[in-house]
Order: structure tokens, then sequence, then C-alpha cells
């Protein structure tokens, strides 16, 4: 059975670098296909994340709420009181997926953002998501300060967690994760905010789960967010505040990844603000308990996913938001200390806006890497595409 998947594998992706639209080389690795996964002009569709199930299914979960442009309106925001998430399945690598997306989850109070999914070893998916709850002006005023508020009403409800035992085919939840105690903010139901975060967590070598948060420490600037480390010992059902990952007095950091080396050491790539998009990293070397000052990696990008190699290296990817707009990869070394001196993988550079990105990266097989994000061509429809590269 192993060997007949292998032969489907390798000849899927046989037929996908013969129709490939940019077989150009790349340091460590060469693109075979570009492809889109979901595209719906009613939808805006983004924020992906994606997993590989233990049968060879590949889920890609993602968000997606109307098009305003469907209802006359200028411009759609990443807000939206009809903002749910979704997921499609691949069946065949890659090759082709389901044509219509399953609902993983409704918020019942308000729109979901950036579904992030985590396959543990014993089976269990985690999917980390936040809210925006959607409040008039008359309610806006009575609400418990401080809270977050984005645009047109919206107030911000914080973190949920979600889980499945049956390969995403039903989900349990929300559970919902502690307040953090720097967190300064409410939610707009008047509740201590629930950790929140956009970015790949990990399941350690011991079964503890990390998850870098955010946080708003400082409630005379709400915008400006740090980060946090929370730590899961029981498979995502609870979590226990750690330490602080990274926090300063004028930049801001927030969609952060977490990444175990082999070693041992845990390294978060912090996505930032006020930092002219520099990509910045900290790294734990006691297990969590503590982590050193963060620095800049030396490149612009964000948010990054760190995906581990069979060989142990790391391949880093992340989003482009300067021309030419698209996506971008580095492969590090297993205990990612090369980041200033790994050459740069150039996967896209043709999308329409800086309305792009967020790239999560899942293994196809031995020596081919599956990147999802969402994109648009020409300032088109956001839809979520994938780009399938064979690693040298």
């Amino acid at each position: 059975m192993v060997k007949k998947v292998l032969m489907v594998s390798c000849a899927i992706l046989f037929a996908l670098s013969s129709f490939s639209s940019d077989t150009g080389k790349n340091p460590g690795a060469k693109k075979l296909k570009d492809l889109i996964i979901y595209e719906d002009a009613q939808f805006y569709s983004s924020f992906p994340s994606v997993i590989k199930n233990e049968d060879g299914e590949i889920i890609v979960a993602f968000r997606r709420a109307p098009d305003r442009k469907i209802f006359q309106e200028k411009g759609t925001s990443h807000v939206d009181p009809n903002s749910y998430l979704v997921y499609v399945r691949s069946r065949d690598n890659g090759l082709s997926w389901s044509p219509e997306p399953e609902l993983l989850y409704a918020h019942p109070v308000g729109g979901s953002q950036d579904p992030c999914l985590l396959k543990l070893k014993d089976g269990t998916i985690l999917c980390t998501s936040y809210g925006w709850a959607f409040v008039r002006e008359e309610g806006l005023a009575n609400l418990k300060q401080p809270v977050f508020q984005n645009r047109e009403g919206s107030v911000f409800l914080g973190g949920y967690v979600l889980r499945s035992t049956d390969n995403g085919n039903s989900w349990d939840g929300p559970f919902y994760p502690p307040h953090i105690p720097p967190e300064v903010k409410y939610s707009a139901l008047g509740n201590p905010l629930p950790a929140y975060n956009r970015g790949a967590l990990w399941e350690g070598k011991d079964g503890r789960i990390f998850w870098v948060v955010a946080a708003g420490n400082d409630p005379s600037a709400l915008r400006r967010t740090a980060n946090y480390l929370l730590i899961s010992e029981d498979k995502g059902l609870t979590w226990e505040y750690s330490c602080p990952v990274a926090e300063d007095d004028k930049a801001a950091f927030n969609e952060t990844s977490v990444y175990e080396t082999p070693k041992g050491d845990l390294v978060a790539f912090l996505r930032t603000a006020y930092l002219e998009d520099q990509a910045c990293i900290a790294r734990s070397t006691d297990g969590g308990k503590s982590f050193g000052p963060w620095e800049k990696m030396g490149f612009q990008g964000h948010p990054l996913q760190a995906l581990r190699l069979p060989d142990d290296r790391v391949f880093l990817v992340y989003g482009y938001r300067h021309e030419p707009y698209g996506i971008r990869a580095r492969i590090l070394n297993a205990e990612c200390t090369d980041y200033e001196t790994a050459e740069e993988i150039i996967i896209r550079t043709d999308g329409g806006s800086g309305d792009i990105g967020y790239p999560w990266a899942v293994m196809l097989d031995e020596k081919h890497v599956l990147v999802t994000y969402y994109f648009n061509i020409e300032n088109g429809t956001r839809h979520i595409a994938g780009s399938v590269l064979e690693i040298e």
C-alpha cells in the first residue's frame, strides 16, 4: 500500500512539473507549479493554513467573507460580521481540491479570522482563531474599557481553540485560552480578553504544545502588541502562561510562529510593526521558561512559518508586501542560526497588490513542499493559491 501511494504521488508531481509555469532555479529549491486551491468572485478568501493527515489527505483551512463589492461597496476589509472558518480537501496530493468549502466554525456573535491548524502526533487536529463582534453605536459607549476597536464598529473578541479527533470531519469547542497577565484589554462581551494570535503552533518532543500569543500591554497604545508564550500539557484543552517572548517600547510584535529545533531550542519567528516590515527572531534555550533578546533577521517579510524538512533543515516561508509583491522563503540550518546568510527563494513576484501572503507550508513527500497562501492578480479576487517546490 505504501509503495502504491508513493507511485501515485510521483505521478502527480511529474504532471505538475510537466505543466509548470516557472521552472527557474532557486537556492535549495525548484518551483514546479503554481495552482489555485479555491477561488470564488463572491468571496474574499484569505489567511490559510495547511496540514496533511495520515492517509495522505491535505486540508487547507482559511477565512472566507463576502467580497463587499457584490453589495456595490468600494472595498473589503479584513474584518466582517460574515467571516467564517472554512476548509477544502485534496485526496490526490494537491492535484485537485473539493470545489465547495466545508464549514469549520461560525462564531455565534461575530466574524472569525485566521484558522491556524496543527496536527498532533496522536492524530488530533487543533485550530486556533479569534473573532470580532460588530457593535452598534449605542452599545459602543457602554462597553467595558479598554477595548480594541478596528473599524465600522468592530470590537475584538479575543481567541479560541477548536479540536478534531476524526481528521477534521467534526470539531469540538470552542475552548477559550486564558487571559494572560500583560493583557490590558477587555472583550466586546466585557470579559478579560482571551489570549489570541495568528501563527503556527508547535508540538514539542515532550508532548507539550507551544503557542506564541499577542497582547496589548499598554492602555495608552492599544495597537502596539507584544508576544508571550502559552504552553499546553493536555493536547490544547487548557493553557498556562509561561513568559514574555518579545516586548519593546516602540516596536510591535504580533503574528508569530514558533518552532522547536532538534537541540530543543524554541525559536519564535516574529511579525513586526514600526520596524519597516523587518522579520525578527527570538530564542529560548531553557524549554520556554524565558527568551533572549529579539533580533532582526536581516530581511523584510511577514508573517513567517517554519516547516521541518526530512534532513532537519527548516523551510521558512513568508509573504513579501513590497514591489514586486509575492511569496518568498529561505532554507535554514537545523538550529535556525544562519537566517542572516541563508539565500532567499523567490516563489512568486506577480501579486497584484500588498494584500497577499500569509503563507503556510506542508510536506507532500520526502522531496516536495506545498506552500499555501492568499493571493490576487491585478488586484482582483482574493483567493487561496499554492505553489509546489522540489527541495534539493
